[in-house]
This record gives structure tokens, C-alpha cells and sequence, in this order.
């Protein structure tokens, strides 16, 4: 699996690739893609720098699809519900999902001077937390793995 976000990349083509991916998983498992779910998955996808619910209820009143904040936040539920986002839980944001639709263990990569947030794999029960965990006879269902650090543009000095 790529970790994608921190490479250059065509930001129209993944834009559409991702919105047409979840767009053919809701209909083909009966869920309604509304407008404004439709938007709040466009806005996470445009940058992959994770996004405050305010910051996206801005952008959608701007835009005039919506001006209270359980607009923003019941696109973000289900986004997140379905797996079609994540929630990063050192920002209290949220970012497009890399995989919409497979099965995986995200961890963000977190770059703590231009923001931007990669995802890659990282099955916990596979690693040292697995391990662990199976000797204390604990069964991992879920773990949120964030680490903050430079991305290569920051690290190489060449972000603004």
C-alpha cells in the first residue's frame, strides 16, 4: 500500500478518483452520497492537510450548503462511519481516506510545519503492540496510530 499525500500528484484526478470511489460503494451498498457529503469529501480530498469541522462548515456556507455546524458534522459521521474519512485525533480534524472501501489500519503521518497528513499502513497486531497484546490475552479491535515529524518537502527545506 502507497502513503499517499506527501508526493506530487494530479490533485483534480484525486479528487474525482476518490469521490467516484466512494460515489459506487454507496451505491452499491444503498447509502445516499447527499450533496453536502459529496462537498465535505471534495473539501477533504483537495489538500491532504486534515480539516476542523468549523473550517469546513466555513467553505460550505461560503458556498451556501450549509451554515449550522451539524451540517458539517453529520457528513463528517457518516464519512468517518463508512470509512471514507478519519478523524485525527491529535488535531480534532479529519482527513479523506487513501483506501475508501479496503480494509486497513491507517497511521497518519503528521507534518508538524506544513500540516499535510499522509496515511500508511500500520497493522497493530502484527508489531510490537500485537505482540504485547496477544501476551496480555487482549484482542485488538481498533488503534490510532499518529506520528508528528517532518514530510520530505519540509525536511528537504523546500515548503514555504
Amino acid at each position: 500500500m502507497d502513503t499517499p499525500g506527501f508526493e506530487s500528484h494530479d490533485h483534480t484526478a484525486c479528487i474525482r478518483d476518490g469521490v467516484a470511489s466512494v460515489d459506487a460503494y454507496c451505491r452499491a451498498e444503498g447509502l445516499q452520497f447527499t450533496p453536502v457529503r459529496r462537498r465535505v469529501l471534495e473539501i477533504l480530498l483537495q489538500g491532504h492537510r486534515a480539516l476542523g469541522a468549523y473550517d469546513i462548515l466555513d467553505r460550505l456556507r461560503e458556498e451556501g450548503l450549509g451554515s449550522q455546524p451539524p451540517v458539517a458534522y453529520r457528513a463528517l459521521d457518516f464519512l468517518v462511519k463508512h470509512g471514507f474519512a478519519h478523524k485525527i485525533e491529535r488535531l480534532n480534524a479529519f482527513v479523506a481516506c487513501a483506501h475508501p472501501g479496503e480494509r486497513h489500519s491507517p497511521a497518519f503521518l503528521i507534518c508538524r510545519k506544513c500540516d499535510k497528513v499522509a496515511e500508511a499502513e500500520a497493522d497493530p497486531a502484527r508489531g510490537m503492540l500485537g505482540q504485547s497484546a496477544a501476551r496480555a490475552g487482549f484482542h485488538i479491535e481498533r488503534a490510532v496510530v499518529e506520528a508528528e515529524g517532518l514530510c520530505p518537502n519540509c525536511h528537504e527545506g523546500r515548503a514555504s
